[in-house]
């Protein structure tokens, strides 16, 4: 492993976990159900980057659900996060109409 993918590796990790902690405080402070939404998309995408470096490493074993030649994780855990963030600009759409 060079340098540069060291730093791609713990760049993510450190700015993924600076946005989780903050999305964190930011969910104890708010009930709204689109501002929740967009904590959990991001604590999703923390999740995948994590994922992604431990499948990386070999530390976990991704073949227990297939689908075609990808697992179940490597396809859902990517797009785990839009489906969040559509969520939440969904319901923020759907209140700036409604008034």
């Amino acid at each position: 492993m060079d340098s540069g993918e060291i730093i791609f590796i713990s760049s993510g990790l450190f700015l993924g976990a600076v946005a989780a902690f903050f999305a964190i405080m930011l969910w104890s402070k708010t009930r709204d159900i689109s501002w929740m939404l967009m904590v959990i998309g991001t604590i999703a995408a923390y999740i995948n980057t994590v994922y992604s470096i431990l499948n990386e490493f070999g530390i976990i074993e991704t073949g227990i659900i297939m689908i075609g030649s990808r697992t179940l994780a490597s396809i859902m855990l990517p797009n785990l996060p839009s489906v969040f963030f559509i969520t939440a600009f969904l319901i923020m759409v759907i209140r700036k109409y409604r008034r």
